[in-house]
């Protein structure tokens, strides 16, 4: 089938959209790719949102407005890419993610977006593995598995977003994964605040700094260091320690500090075996200070997922379409080894046009 798979992660800057052929096991095809960039108001709005959702009504009147606006920028988004397809994965936009309390909430009307695009949508595709007992998260495994299934293994799949996560790909077929930590997210948070922009471009801020030692290990003293994989987070979870650890320091050198934090929560994951190569995918592939961060934490290759022919701006999204297949045919989307859900779990819902 062709997919159209959506992606709009906590960085909170966009939908990438992406064309994939695939029958939910197999990857016979990435096609075009594009990026909507979200205007200044929408992410303030997002922001603001994702602040106050522990405490946000399901039918709030502003949440009900986003849903419509993320629909509409993603049916937008769908139009940029010109091509036809079988059906939308549509993720949604998080706005709150704790399966310790068996919540996750990602809003966006896909009923909306099935009409603007006259195409079946894929969408929830994390509920269920939560009510199931499952962290819901991380998605992507089953796809990097696919992706990766002529590559020497053991190999560490890295994603840094908002939040990052891993996929471990051992030799004997074994699947493990976990969010690792912070990603992008407090070192943008750390930008706006600090220097105006959104994000640190190419790292250049921290790269410009000295990450503080004693406040970096303030910040790996966090009890989600200690949890056993399967695990996962929100992406505000460590915004109080940051906040602490961080109090007083130059922009530079707490730039430098949160791109190590990032790096050294990566590293200390807990893996069955070390791998054998590292590939990095997401924006923070993109920053200098972290993948220099990454590369002193690990004795083997560390380097962009391009480096095999992966798109990694695009791969979460080709991941959303690899899904919406999956829950077509009612294949699994989680794993024991990837959310530590009890059984393979089955989930997501479509929407068809009409």
């Amino acid at each position: 089938m062709i997919a159209i798979g959506l992606m709009s992660g906590t960085s909170l800057d966009g939908v990438d959209a992406a064309v994939i052929e695939t029958d939910g096991e197999r990857v016979f095809m990435t096609g075009k790719t594009a990026t909507l960039f979200y205007e200044d108001a929408l992410r303030w709005r997002l922001r603001a949102v994702l602040d106050a959702a522990p405490g946000l009504a399901v039918d709030d009147p502003e949440v009900l407005g986003l849903s419509r606006v993320i629909a509409d920028r993603h049916a937008e988004a769908v139009a940029l890419l010109g091509s036809a397809a079988d059906i939308v994965g549509f993720h949604g936009q998080t706005i709150l993610h704790d399966p310790a309390r068996a919540r996750t909430w990602q809003i966006g009307d896909a009923g909306l977006l099935a009409h603007k695009t006259l195409l079946p949508v894929a969408y929830d595709f994390r509920s269920a593995d939560v009510a199931a007992g499952g962290q819901g998260a991380p998605l992507a495994p089953l796809f990097h598995a696919a992706m990766a299934a002529e590559l020497e293994k053991p190999l560490l799949v890295v994603n840094i977003g908002g939040v990052a996560n891993i996929t471990y790909l051992g030799a004997d077929d074994a699947i493990l994964a976990c969010d690792t930590g912070p990603g992008n997210g407090p070192l943008d948070d750390w930008m706006t605040a600090h220097t105006g922009a959104a994000y640190d471009a190419d790292g250049a801020l921290a790269r410009s700094g000295l990450a503080d030692a004693g406040r970096l290990e303030m910040l790996l003293e966090d009890d989600y260091f200690a949890l056993p994989a399967p695990k996962s987070l929100d992406r505000l979870h460590f915004s109080a320690r940051i906040a602490t650890a961080t109090a007083g320091l130059p922009a530079a050198d707490g730039a430098a500090t949160l791109a190590a934090f990032t790096a050294a929560a990566i590293a200390a994951a807990p893996l069955p075996q070390a791998p054998k190569r590292v590939l990095v995918a997401g924006g923070g592939r993109h920053n200098q200070a972290i993948m220099a961060c990454l590369r002193a934490r690990f004795a083997v290759p560390v380097e962009p997922v391009e480096a095999v022919g992966w798109d990694g701006d695009a791969l979460e999204a080709q991941c959303f379409g690899f899904l919406a297949v999956r829950v077509l045919r009612g294949l699994p989307l989680s794993l024991p080894g990837t959310t530590g859900v009890g059984h393979p779990m089955v989930g997501g819902r479509i929407l068809w046009p009409g």
